[in-house]
């Protein structure tokens, strides 16, 4: 597997921003109400993801070392509000579906952690291809989540309906917040079903690493951070 291949492999299954990281809970439990919202909001954070990796590693030794968040932040901010006026102009309706969750991109956890974990240290190509893979992952999760929930809430698979109400009754708690938090659950567990199958054949799939685990040792921000573990 060479090394762009591994990098979409690697945001889509070995650490998916949803299901392994657990990374953008906020979108993922807001919007996906729908598919059509999960694959709208998936795609438009992908872009952001692609674009500011590419920018960021391509401006990596020019950007000073005590500007640099929020160097990451003007070019995401940027590129966001590209993406929300493109998608007033062609997809009006999806972007009031989505409403704040898209200026939110901005400051989603996944945009800035790849920012400093993997662009600002690698060429641009490698960082182009992982933010393609993490933002497929990203994707994956929130339509698959909207796919789920859109069909027990409603019946419905991107705006139509698949499940006759002549005998299918909308399991409504499925639109609303407590329904986002058990599909997800369902498909986290699915998640960790998997990885423990990988493991039993030998090809166990990467642990969470970093702030998830308290790992502070190749983190810039350590001497800052308030929640890493004790020596």
């Amino acid at each position: 597997m060479n090394k762009y291949t591994e990098r979409l492999y690697n945001g889509i299954i070995k650490e998916n921003p949803t299901f392994v990281l657990m990374l953008g809970m906020c979108p993922t439990l807001a919007v996906t109400t729908s598919a059509s919202n999960g694959l709208g909001m998936g795609l438009s954070t992908t872009v952001v993801l692609v674009l500011a990796n590419l920018l960021i590693s391509a401006f990596r030794k020019v950007i000073p070392d005590g500007v640099r968040m929020p160097a990451y932040i003007v070019i995401v901010a940027s590129l966001v509000t590209v993406v929300e006026f493109i998608m007033k102009a062609y997809t009006p309706a999806l972007a009031t579906k989505l409403g704040v969750y898209i200026p939110l991109i901005v400051v989603n956890c996944i945009i800035l952690g790849r920012a400093e974990s993997y662009a600002s240290k690698n060429p641009v190509l490698p960082s182009i291809f992982d933010g393609i893979g993490m933002g497929f992952g990203f994707t994956v999760g929130l339509t698959s989540i909207g796919i789920i929930r859109e069909i027990l809430g409603a019946g419905q698979l991107f705006g139509h309906q698949i499940l006759s109400l002549n005998w299918f009754t909308p399991i409504t708690i499925f639109v609303m917040a407590p329904g986002a938090f058990l599909v997800l659950s369902f498909l986290v567990a699915g998640m960790n079903i998997i990885r423990a199958k990988m493991d039993a054949k030998g090809k166990p799939l990467a642990a969470p690493s970093g702030c998830l685990t308290g790992d502070c040792a190749s983190c810039s921000q350590s001497a800052m951070c308030t929640g890493k573990k004790g020596e």
